[in-house]
């Protein structure tokens, strides 16, 4: 392990879910401990979408928060981590702020419903909602439709990567790109990294099992809760996937985008040695800094003219 990252093992809280209130509790409290981030180059706007037409349960309208920095054209989808358990667009809210200004891009950070209360198709149904949202009012908000991206980290990314499936298969808005930051993709826990890491810090094996169990609600797995049972990978946007060493979503992640590539999409995949899952949150280390700066970089070269 990156000796940077090795000295904070012993900090991380012990999360597993069991209790998802006190999980959320947790998860608030490790956010708001965080030093606000600098705003000043972007206005920031709290939104309600409607609920996307056709949605299998239509919900309530859908919170997010808006990032704009100045002279954004392009918008990124992002979708916030914790399992499907935890977090919101406050606990995201030092996150998608980076992600605005590295990129210069809008970022729209969902505030997607949580499992168990609201297991799958929610949290997807208002991931859509708001890639819907976002297509209709670029030209509003002086962004261009044309260059919209998803991204997500964790739980989000795998949000992220059904997203792309859906809005393929529904002829939904046009996705230029997508961006899967350690993403959960297969419920199904079968790769050398998902039966391997029972140990590592922050997330184990264990901890993802808890949480398929409350995002599938007792219910077979389908491609839009697990992308990584899709079939056909045809036809979705360029890819940037990045994976972390000691993490169980990391073989899944590397299996996902070589079956991109193998379906013909375009991928870059960057395999960080050294890290482990939710490793970045830790600022001060080098190889988080290079990570969180690459994100920004990657979202700023697929958005760009």
């Amino acid at each position: 392990m990156d000796p940077e990252l090795e000295a904070f093992v012993p900090l991380f809280p012990q999360a597993d879910f069991t209790d998802p209130a006190a999980s959320r509790k947790l998860f608030a409290g490790l956010a708001a401990s965080v030093p606000l981030p600098d705003t000043s180059g972007m206005e920031v706007e709290d939104l309600a979408v409607p609920a996307a037409p056709g949605t299998t349960a239509a919900g309530p309208d859908v919170p997010v928060r808006l990032y704009r920095p100045h002279g954004a054209r392009g918008a990124v989808v992002w979708l916030h981590g914790g399992g499907h358990v935890m977090g919101d667009v406050h606990t995201e809210h030092p996150w998608a702020t980076r992600i605005a200004a590295e990129s210069g891009a809008a970022v729209l950070s969902v505030g997607y419903r949580l499992s168990p209360e609201n297991p799958f198709p929610a949290a997807l149904d208002d991931a859509y909602a708001a890639l819907v949202w976002a297509a209709a009012n670029a030209g509003r908000l002086g962004l261009d439709p044309g260059r919209i991206a998803v991204a997500g980290h964790s739980a989000g990314g795998g949000l992220a990567a059904a997203l792309t499936l859906r809005a393929r298969d529904e002829h939904g808005p046009a996705i230029r790109f997508q961006l899967l930051n350690q993403p959960q993709l297969d419920d199904r826990q079968e790769t050398w990294s998902q039966r391997n890491f029972t140990a590592t810090p922050w997330v184990d094996r264990d901890k993802v099992a808890a949480s398929w169990r409350h995002y599938l609600g007792g219910r077979p797995a389908t491609p839009y809760a697990a992308p990584g049972r899709a079939e056909d990978l045809t036809g979705l946007p360029p890819a940037y996937i990045a994976t972390a060493e000691f993490c169980p979503n990391r073989d899944e992640g590397v299996r996902y985008a070589l079956r991109l590539l193998q379906a013909g999409v375009s991928v870059e995949l960057h395999q960080w040695p050294g890290t482990f899952h939710g490793s970045q949150a830790i600022v001060s280390a080098d190889v988080s800094r290079r990570q969180n700066a690459e994100l920004g970089a990657v979202l700023r070269r697929a958005l760009a003219d």
